[in-house]
């Protein structure tokens, strides 16, 4: 099974000779290296480039790394380190790509795992004086997988952030209804070779050990964490709230309260970043509407992948309703909006009165799960697992009303029924109409 990633490649697309580094980040096993070295070499071949002039190199095959072996023949192709790994040889590897190029032609350079060059900022940037180089990458280490990558490369890259597979890619030659496959998606995920195998006892298995042996292992090697239980503590609880406002400071005092463990603010902050900054999950901050400022606490965190997050709960809490929450954050994201959570503040009349007899009014800040934007598109949408009363859809609805610019407002709900509008031009949505659809626009 072959998942096409279109969205991507359209992003590639765009970027394609633009005198940029193209870097394709995402966290580990989301499908990058695919991306770049099936799906987008395919395209470059379906548009007349000439497989010679697309050069394919691995910097973690020895197949390729043989190929260094007769360029600068006195030199070492692998420079051991003193860690016991090892980085290729630059110079040999710049004097491989001389002799595979000439300055009359355009040639694409996709280099995977391209961490394990030696000094691969430096050669990077030196292609960059290249017009006819387009240079694509992507990486695995902690480094190279940093959301801050693009300043590794001073102004000279753009970033192409990959996700796993969307609901709707996790469709592709599912010859099960929306419905079925659903109830597989919230429990083990979109990571690719996750989503193409067979028994569930295996995708178990795997994302546990892809937690286990390879994110937390990662972080802490890069990180020099000597606090490893306490980050694998904190990986656990971040993992059973999402969906709900998260405070370092409650945080820091859950580890004194419950388990006993004396631990800084600061520490919970870096471990947060730590995770952020592997991909694993993702901040959405808390936009005050109204004022038009963002609020620094609390925030939400979400997972790139909801497979992940069960695994390190061992699949225990597997709850509909935060899990859609997380899953339509995610699909917002691949759709390429920023993706914010909303408050809004309103003045509400209570039952209680003053002395003079006048009624008495109470403060409220009212959330909105998402504001999405892109460009001058702007959504405000919530996520609802049911609308099946009519004070379940009025507490969806009530923050909505109580903004008044003129973008439009979506509640997206497992309705089962055909999209539509209530008076005041809220929309809902079903699920699987939203989820298997273009945009928010494709029922407007």
């Amino acid at each position: 099974m072959e998942y096409n990633r279109t969205k991507y490649i359209e992003r590639l697309v765009e970027r394609r000779q633009n005198g940029l580094i193209k870097v394709i980040t995402g966290a580990r096993r989301s499908g990058k290296s695919y991306l770049m070295n099936e799906l987008f070499y395919r395209y470059l071949l379906t548009i007349g480039v000439p497989s010679t002039n697309v050069i394919r190199f691995a910097f973690d095959m020895d197949e390729d790394i043989d190929l260094l072996e007769s360029y600068l023949p006195d030199e070492e192709t692998k420079l051991k380190q003193k860690n016991g790994v090892y980085y290729i040889n630059a110079k040999k590897f710049r004097a491989y790509i001389k002799d595979r190029t000439n300055e009359k032609e355009i040639f694409y350079l996709l280099l995977d795992e391209v961490q394990l060059l030696d000094n691969f900022i430096g050669t990077l940037n030196g292609f960059l004086r290249h017009s006819n180089l387009d240079v694509y990458v992507t990486g695995s280490n902690s480094r190279f997988l940093s959301s801050d990558i693009a300043t590794e490369f001073k102004g000279r890259g753009t970033i192409v952030h990959v996700l796993p597979l969307s609901f709707s890619e996790y469709m592709q030659g599912q010859d099960i209804s929306p419905q079925e496959a659903w109830k597989e998606y919230i429990s083990t995920g979109g990571i690719p070779l996750v989503a193409q195998m067979n028994g569930k006892d295996e995708k178990i298995s795997y994302l546990q050990s892809l937690c286990e042996e390879t994110y937390l292992k990662d972080i802490i090697a890069h990180n020099k964490i000597k606090k490893k239980n306490e980050l694998a503590d904190t990986f656990n609880i971040i993992a059973s709230m999402i969906g709900s406002p998260v405070n370092i400071s409650k945080l820091t005092n859950t580890f004194k309260s419950v388990m006993g463990k004396d631990i800084t603010d600061d520490t919970i902050g870096n471990f947060i970043g730590y995770f952020e900054d592997a991909f694993v999950i993702s901040r959405a901050c808390k936009y005050n509407i109204k004022g038009r400022k963002y609020i620094a606490s609390p925030f939400k965190l979400y997972f790139e992948d909801i497979g992940v997050r069960n695994a390190i709960l061992n699949f225990r809490q597997i709850e509909e309703t935060h899990i859609m929450e997380n899953i339509i954050y995610n699909e917002l994201r691949y759709r390429g909006y920023i993706v914010d959570i909303g408050e809004v503040n309103v003045s509400e009349r209570t039952d209680r009165i003053d002395a003079n007899g006048k009624a008495i009014y109470a403060k409220k800040a009212l959330e909105v799960d998402f504001i999405a934007s892109k460009g001058n598109e702007k959504y405000y949408i919530q996520s609802a697992l049911s609308m099946d009363d009519a004070d379940k859809q009025l507490r969806e609805k009530k923050s909505l009303y109580y903004i008044d610019d003129s973008f439009r407002k979506v509640i997206v709900a497992k309705t089962g029924l055909t999209p539509s509008y209530d008076e005041k031009g809220i929309m809902v949505m079903d699920l699987f109409d939203f989820l298997m659809g273009d945009t928010p626009l494709t029922y407007f």
